[in-house]
């Protein structure tokens, strides 16, 4: 074993080719420190071998159960006890199936990122408004070894036999949602309004998104607090204080040329895998089984299954699930943008342009109509504890997420096999929840210094944003009667936008961020960046710049169709005459307000360009 210097390893993203390539230039040999980010292992070409990929992708398939089990088992929980007509693993291959697809699609023509799809919990709150449930809340247990959940008894809930109706009710709300976010995606409008979020619109949302899972990671945490704090002290070791032990391959394995002998941060790139399988067998032996029986009492669940529309009924669309849908695309059209943002930040890349982010959002909308076809009562968006298990491991590959929706297509064609991530114990998944959503939640916190924030204007757009988002959800929830229109869908959109704290705090700060006068400098844009990225950026050499700036082309058999597509698709893939892809260049420092007119001029005194690439 050996060890190297504990300074912060650069991430590395996949090349055209699904080839890692360092984004920045080694630095110069020093003859006493080495940083870990131009190690051999970190900075050699060519994609992580098979096995390692294989690892990397059953780790992001535990994180993607951990979310899939929880949003399904909250929804389910929600619901009076009554009678399924299909068994709920079945719900659990629908989900899996389409997140497959979905993640397929999205990295081969899609935003091209390594983002992993999975049911996003910005689908759970309008499902619960829509099923005239509270959120539930936790029940102290003797013993502390069962999840007991208060379940709604008001004159809202719904009955025993309306499961299966109020399921079908919200799937029609997920392809409502998938249909209006494919649309909106088709017509660039995402690609558009992205161009115009700056780091005091985007870190709010991270923030926020990092503080909106605590309440569902405490209630399954509460489950078992000795399980739950024994697996993130061991994700906080493997990945911090064992981050940069380094172990050399088997010395019988021959080396070859795209991946020789040299070491590997195994700690660190399995810190999931790891603490995950210790926690597990811990359990067994102790013979603690804190597992959800809603979930995980199947009998006869088929071993082979192919999942197609109607399996049990259509989805059912009623005006309360139009507004449930148009709710979510809103929040979850939200999340993917800012996921685009955190992870092409995490991967050392370019900003996304407008034509990835719509061609990114059309493909999830087009997930999401698959799950709600299938009977799935959850859609598909960009992962926020995938994207947080990017930077926690310090690695993204498309391989690794090619062979993640390869084995959520297979695990989606096997209801049983798909049960078996029931098995995993309650309180495992809200640790791993609960460590991914803190990395997102400090990526959000770090991305403040890209903009002065000191400055009077940020600070306001900043605490206001945030405050108002974690406030106003949490005020609803306590008077719900505030909301009381008269008109059912009214108030199912009303409480489920006003109940979604990354749409509010994405609104907020774009509204704040857009209508508020202040410098470019001042706000984060172009050359309000700090000196050493800067400088950073302007060594850049240009090979690395145009591979970095390909990440978002489209694939080589689309494309050289690109003159063939029509006109008002042109949004989704750009000619290559078509600027938008490119960064820097001159740009004004001066006060600018961009959804006010006459804050668009400049100050002649105070131009000034950014440095020459």
């Amino acid at each position: 074993m050996s060890r190297s210097s504990p300074h912060p390893i650069q991430l590395q993203s996949m090349g055209p080719q699904d080839a890692l390539l360092p984004l920045s230039p080694p630095p110069p040999p020093t003859p006493a420190i080495q940083n870990p980010s131009s190690n051999p292992w970190a900075s050699q070409c060519g994609p992580p071998p098979w096995g390692l990929s294989c690892l990397l992708a059953l780790q992001h398939i535990l994180v993607l159960a951990s979310l899939l089990c929880a949003s399904h088992l909250l929804l389910l929980q929600s619901l009076p006890p009554g009678e399924l007509s299909y068994s709920p693993a079945q719900l659990l291959a629908s989900s899996l199936f389409s997140c497959g697809v979905s993640t397929t699609l999205q990295i081969w023509i899609g935003s091209r990122l390594p983002l992993v799809q999975a049911p996003s919990l910005e689908f759970l709150v309008p499902a619960l408004v829509l099923t005239s449930q509270k959120l539930p809340l936790a029940i102290q247990t003797p013993g502390n070894s069962s999840l007991v959940l208060r379940l709604c008894g008001g004159p809202g809930c719904h009955g025993p036999g309306l499961w299966n109706t109020s399921l079908r009710e919200v799937s029609g709300a997920v392809v409502v949602s998938g249909l209006l976010q494919g649309t909106l995606g088709l017509l660039g409008g995402p690609g558009y309004l992205f161009s115009h979020c700056g780091p005091l619109v985007l870190a709010p949302s991270l923030v926020v998104a990092g503080f909106s899972a605590h309440r569902e990671v405490a209630l399954f945490c509460s489950t078992h607090w000795g399980l739950a704090l024994l697996l993130i002290l061991l994700m906080v070791v493997c990945s911090q204080h064992l981050g940069s032990c380094q172990l050399r391959p088997c010395p019988w394995r021959p080396a070859s040329n795209s991946f020789p002998h040299i070491p590997v941060p195994v700690f660190r790139l399995l810190s999931v895998l790891m603490p995950v399988a210790c926690v597990w067998i811990i359990s067994a032996l102790l013979g603690l089984r804190i597992i959800s029986p809603e979930l995980s009492t199947s009998p006869d669940v088929p071993w082979v299954w192919l999942p197609h529309p109607a399996e049990w009924d259509w989805p059912l669309l009623t005006p309360r699930a139009l507004a449930a849908g148009i709710s979510m695309a809103l929040a979850a059209s939200t999340s993917s943008l800012g996921c685009y943002a955190l992870c092409g930040r995490l991967l050392q890349l370019p900003s996304p342009p407008p034509h990835a982010c719509s061609r990114g959002l059309s493909l999830e909308g087009l997930g999401s109509v698959l799950a709600g076809l299938l009977g799935s009562p959850m859609g598909t968006a960009s992962s926020f504890p995938n994207v947080g298990t990017v930077s926690l491991i310090q690695a993204g590959s498309r391989r690794v997420v090619h062979l993640v929706g390869l084995l959520c297509i297979g695990l989606g064609l096997s209801p049983r096999l798909a049960q078996l991530l029931t098995a995993i114990p309650l309180p495992v998944f809200g640790g791993v929840l609960g460590v991914t959503q803190a990395v997102v939640l400090s990526t959000g916190f770090s991305s403040f210094h890209l903009a002065d924030i000191d400055s009077g204007r940020n600070v306001f757009i900043v605490g206001f944003s945030i405050f108002m988002a974690l406030l106003l959800p949490r005020w609803l929830r306590e008077a719900p009667v505030l909301l009381t229109t008269g008109w059912s869908p009214l108030d199912v959109l009303l409480r489920s936008l006003l109940t979604e704290p990354i749409f509010l705090a994405g609104l907020l700060g774009f509204l704040l961020e857009n209508t508020i006068p202040g410098t470019r400098l001042e706000r984060g844009l172009g050359q309000g960046l700090p000196s050493p990225f800067a400088a950073q950026e302007g060594r850049l050499p240009q090979k690395f710049r145009e591979k970095a700036a390909k990440e978002y082309e489209l694939p080589f058999p689309i494309h050289n169709l690109r003159p063939y597509i029509p006109q008002p698709l042109r949004c989704l893939c750009p000619l290559p005459e078509d600027p938008g892809n490119e960064e820097g260049g001159p740009s004004e420092p001066g006060e600018t307000a961009d959804l006010l007119p006459g804050f668009g001029e400049q100050c002649p005194e105070s131009r000034r360009e950014l440095g020459s690439q």
